[in-house]
């Protein structure tokens, strides 16, 4: 080694850059005696991997955590101490040895706070007991004591959440006292798994070093590891995200071992990837019913558990606009529309209502939560801001600002009055879903009973006047009738904001590779929801089945016809994308499928944003 600073510098800059962009790997230190320490085989694997390690403190500080979260592109939860049974909500055991406060509620909360973002994650040792705790599953204090397991039915494929199993107490040796470099026992890899794709075989030896365990993945993850005597030794995602725990130390265990952390810093860069992509594109959901939810009093700038979007789960996924739509059920023969509305509710969450509300039109229901959107708005807006334009999209997303645009879903809120189209263009809606589940004035439904055998005459002029007012035409929930009428009416391009493949799930809602054809003959746009419904007839649906009929729709259509309407709030959830937090993850799917910039960017928007813009052009 010399001993000549300058001539270390020199190698820095004899070229630029001065070094390749490499993933940031976050690894949580141990802490012992006032001291934060981490044994130096945990970095050295990741940088042999390829990534840049950042050793993080036992801090639990929220403007910390952020903060850190904010640059880092993987997380490494790494082994140590026992985890308080206490934040489980058991009390302790004869048997449980020694705890970590001092790393407890920091690495739960980093670890809570990482998954919501969509970071890469292993953690090993006591790393996958961390996230079994934050994460909805559960850890045996000591596995030589018979317990009871509850194994997550995602993995059994049953239709309840947990099953629950008695097991013996481990027989194995876990604890060795050989070298930390000497595998000591075996685990079986369930096949499927990202294990068995890492290893290429059924079995693995491994070494081991602790008194507990994983008792329940949870919900959130499956088994993926075993040993002989049944004790957990690996979990993976159940929801196609790149997160795993391993029961073992791999960093001990040389070339083997690093295949994991070449695994970890693999997919920190592609998430780093997904991350810069979704900085420079913008990324617009055209359908949500979250307004549904606001006579109960949610909280948009909280993480509120009871809707799919707010301000922290658009954050968290990286979303930077979406179309709220005001819902108007459509009443039955008999009924009145201000029967099917919640007018408690309405009042709670605006106490300057009047009692006339019991007789609520429809437009003034659409109004009342225009009125919602734009007070949650006004309280925020250095955050978030309507939207009416696509230079409205792009101007919020320079300014670092999340967008919201207005839409209707169902015609019943013209109240048959064709000045109603003007009004609403006015108060910002960008487009109507002329009908819902059930016919109206306007036009038969998907789910109808052919009143019209297509679309009115007043739905005619309906859709002549969104034409001259530059609102697009919504065919989502229109019958195959009523949605041929409306190519021919429509003087602009017609759009399907939240529609599927008939194809591929054959309800009346979706859409067939005739219709498909058509509408992009006339240069409009259908965007793929995520209803578990119109997604699949039998079993449950996921991401994939999502991403299935989106490449469906490319394959029928073209790329410059498809997006992503995800209902969020109206039932539309699946597994891998359940609300908007997760929706960096659809990007990453569609990288993984070779999907350029390009494309991308027309899927999340850019094609809808077209037709909009098209639309729009003929308002003076």
């Amino acid at each position: 080694m010399k001993y000549d600073l300058q001539s270390h510098l020199n190698e820095v800059y004899a070229a630029y850059p001065e070094a390749k962009r490499q993933p940031v790997i976050g690894i949580t230190t141990n802490f012992t005696e006032g001291d934060a320490t981490l044994r130096d085989v945990y970095y050295k694997q990741i940088v042999k991997a390829g990534g840049t390690p950042v050793l993080l403190p036992p801090v639990a500080d929220k403007e910390v955590l952020v903060n850190t979260l904010d640059h880092l592109d993987g997380l490494l939860l790494t082994g140590g101490a026992d985890i308080n049974p206490l934040w489980a909500g058991e009390e302790p055991s004869p048997r449980l040895h020694g705890i970590n406060a001092e790393r407890d509620l920091p690495e739960l909360m980093l670890t809570q706070l990482a998954f919501n973002r969509q970071l890469p994650i292993l953690g090993i040792c006591r790393g996958i007991q961390t996230l079994a705790v934050a994460l909805g599953g559960s850890v045996q204090q000591d596995i030589y004591e018979d317990y009871i397991r509850m194994e997550s039915m995602v993995e059994k494929k049953l239709s309840k959440d947990r099953t629950i199993t008695t097991f013996h107490a481990a027989k194995l040796k876990h604890s060795q006292d050989a070298d930390r470099s000497e595998p000591t026992h075996g685990v079986m890899l369930s096949k499927g798994s990202v294990l068995h794709a890492l290893y290429k075989d059924d079995r693995i030896l491994v070494n081991s070093f602790h008194h507990q365990a994983v008792k329940s993945s949870g919900k959130r993850f499956r088994v993926t590891a075993q040993s002989a005597d049944g004790v957990i030794e690996a979990i993976e995602s159940s929801e196609f995200k790149p997160v795993m725990g391993v029961q073992w130390h791999p960093e001990w265990l040389g070339a083997e071992g690093g295949k994991l952390f070449s695994w970890l810093v693999t997919q920190a860069n592609n998430f780093y990837i997904a991350k810069q992509l979704h900085q420079r594109v913008l990324t617009l959901d055209t359908h949500c019913d979250t307004p549904m939810f606001f006579p109960q009093g949610v909280r948009f700038d909280q993480r509120d558990p009871r809707i799919l979007y707010d301000l922290h789960k658009m954050t968290e996924g990286r979303q930077d606009a979406v179309t709220m739509a005001a819902y108007l059920p459509q009443p039955k023969i008999g009924e009145t529309f201000s029967s099917k509305i919640d007018i408690a509710g309405l009042k709670r969450f605006n106490p300057d209502l009047t009692e006339t509300l019991d007789h609520l039109s429809p437009a003034v229901y659409a109004d009342l939560v225009f009125d919602k959107i734009e007070a949650i708005v006004k309280q925020n807006q250095r955050y978030i801001s309507i939207a009416r334009t696509p230079s409205d999209l792009y101007e919020d997303k320079r300014k670092g600002r999340k967008s919201i645009m207005f839409a209707i879903e169902n015609g019943l809120a013209l109240e048959h009055k064709l000045e109603n189209v003007k009004h609403f263009a006015q108060r910002g809606v960008v487009y109507i879903t002329l009908c819902h589940n059930g016919d109206n004035d306007i036009c038969d439904s998907a789910r109808g009973s052919n009143m019209h055998g297509g679309v009115s005459k007043f739905g005619a002029e309906v859709i002549k006047e969104m034409n001259r007012n530059g609102i697009m035409v919504d065919l989502s929930h229109g019958g195959e009738k009523s949605f041929y009428d409306a190519l021919d009416i429509s003087s602009q391009p017609i759009v399907c904001s939240h529609s599927n493949s008939k194809a591929l799930c054959d309800v009346p809602r979706n859409l067939t590779d005739d219709q498909m054809r058509a509408l992009a003959r006339k240069g409009g746009v259908a965007h793929i929801t995520l209803y578990h419904g119109f997604l699949r007839k039998e079993g449950e649906a996921t991401v994939m089945d999502a991403i299935a009929h989106l490449e469906h729709a490319i394959n029928v259509m073209g790329i410059d016809h498809v997006g992503v309407g995800t209902d969020f709030d109206g039932d539309g959830t699946v597994r891998g994308m359940a609300d908007a937090s997760e929706m960096i993850n659809f990007t990453l799917h569609l990288l993984r499928r070779k999907y350029n910039e390009r494309d991308i960017e027309r899927i999340w928007g850019g094609n809808w944003l077209r037709v909009m813009a098209q639309v729009q052009s003929v308002r003076k």
